[in-house]
């Protein structure tokens, strides 16, 4: 039988094309096209890795000056308009990604790589620096489909707890979440389309955990109420990361990219939150309260930094992000996490205003610490704050609107809302504190 071969809808770009592979004449000597080729190559890859459009337009900012150019630059979710001018002439491209996706990995190596190349512009060919990016390029995914599910699993399993679970529906969740995330992942190293990774990851955890606890219930005789924790178990597919960038592009009038961040947000979480309502209904699992916890509340101070800090690893480990970043992020998310839920307990605070608190702790935070570890900024924050998305408020919201609950929808609904436009203002207000650059809107 013959195989069918998919053709690419996105054609590859021949970047080595664009340069003269004989030349060994410095990349800040060469011509306005091959230096534009570069420019527009380094800001491809910066937004290949789900970065924002302020991050974006810096480094090819950068790069421009270095080599006598300036660069303006329309930047959205999966494309770049930009035009290069070297005061005689100006050379114009429009490119385009195949897909989108967060990598903290590839984003340090090329913030590296920019740091780097300010000091080596007049040694290295335009060749050269290209093959340098394909060698970036190459290394795609730092971990296998089985370490992003346990990842999952550990992320999804801490989110419960901090939900209010128990050990009942946290190994219910970890299990679903570790083989709904495997199922994803595997989607995505096939290319296969966003909506089919979704709809399936979804239906995995869901399965996983309805089987999973229906074999409790008939080993260990558990209540009915811990089927709770089945929301829990699809949380790793909550887009954190777009929803909060799209609020700091916003924040920065980056209006396409921001209202297309958003939009690619949205579709993930309406996809999502409708096939988990689909398989609640096809398995009749009901989302109810979770049965309370008696712990003392140092008990809950300590289990709540613990459970923290292993979400927001796990979560920066499915970004792709180093060990040691993820255990940086870790950290703050712990310490901001945990200030946020004591400020909802002990002080009746808003959980609005509770997320505003705790996403500014971890954007002071990661500003401190990014002296030290010489991350990028946005590689610390993002993932550190992602555990306080409301995902359980959005599934809530369509699940009651599902059926009818119009009144109880919005309440979830608005609950959400507002939490997640907390979230970006507060990493946005502790950027303006203590980056100049980003406080300016020149």
């Amino acid at each position: 039988m013959s195989q069918t071969i998919v053709k690419k809808n996105h054609m590859d770009i021949p970047w080595h094309d664009f340069t003269d592979a004989e030349k060994d004449e410095p990349v800040s000597k060469a011509s306005l096209k091959e230096k534009a080729s570069v420019i527009g190559r380094v800001g491809m890859m910066f937004l290949s890795c789900g970065t924002g459009a302020w991050r974006v337009r810096s480094s090819m900012n950068t790069m421009s000056e270095c080599m006598g150019l300036t660069c303006t630059a329309d930047i959205g979710l999966m494309s770049i308009n930009y035009t290069c001018f070297d005061g005689e002439a100006c050379f114009s491209q429009s490119l385009c990604l195949t897909n989108t996706g967060v990598n903290n990995s590839k984003l340090t190596r090329l913030e590296n790589f920019i740091n780097d190349f300010v000091g080596r512009c007049d040694s290295l060919t335009c060749e050269q620096v290209h093959n340098e990016l394909d060698d970036i390029e190459k290394i795609h995914g730092l971990y296998s489909p089985p370490v992003l599910g346990l990842a999952a699993a550990l992320a999804c399993g801490a989110f419960t707890f901090l939900l209010g679970g128990g050990l009942t529906e946290m190994i219910c969740a970890f299990f679903g979440a570790g083989i709904g995330n495997y199922v994803r992942s595997k989607f995505t190293k096939h290319h296969l389309t966003l909506v089919l990774g979704i709809v399936a990851s979804v239906s995995a955890a869901c399965l996983s955990y309805a089987g999973l606890f229906e074999l409790a219930k008939i080993l260990f005789n558990i209540k009915m109420q811990h089927e709770a924790g089945y929301i829990c178990a699809m949380l790793f597919i909550i887009p954190g990361f777009p929803f909060i960038t799209s609020g700091i592009d916003l924040s920065k009038l980056d209006m396409r990219s921001g209202i297309e961040r958003l939009t690619y947000a949205l579709i993930i979480i309406i996809v999502a939150t409708m096939t988990a309502w689909l398989m609640a209904l096809i398995l009749h699992l009901t989302p109810m309260d979770f049965l309370p916890l008696h712990l003392t509340l140092w008990q809950f101070i300590l289990f709540r930094l613990a459970a923290s800090f292993c979400g927001v690893f796990g979560f920066s480990v499915m970004f792709n992000s180093p060990v040691k970043l993820a255990a940086s992020a870790a950290v703050i998310g712990a310490l901001a996490n945990t200030l946020r839920l004591e400020l909802v307990d002990l002080v009746s605070f808003p959980p609005a205003a509770a997320a505003f608190v705790g996403a500014f702790t971890a954007g002071i935070l990661a500003s401190l610490l990014k002296k030290y570890v010489g991350y990028p900024r946005i590689s610390i924050t993002v993932p550190s704050i992602v555990i306080m998305v409301p995902g359980l408020y959005l599934y809530k919201a369509f699940y009651n609107l599902g059926v009818m609950s119009l009144e109880t929808s919005a309440s979830w609904l608005a609950s959400a809302l507002l939490i997640i436009l907390a979230l970006p203002l507060g990493l946005i207000f502790a950027r303006i504190i203590t980056d100049r650059s980003f406080r300016c809107c020149t």
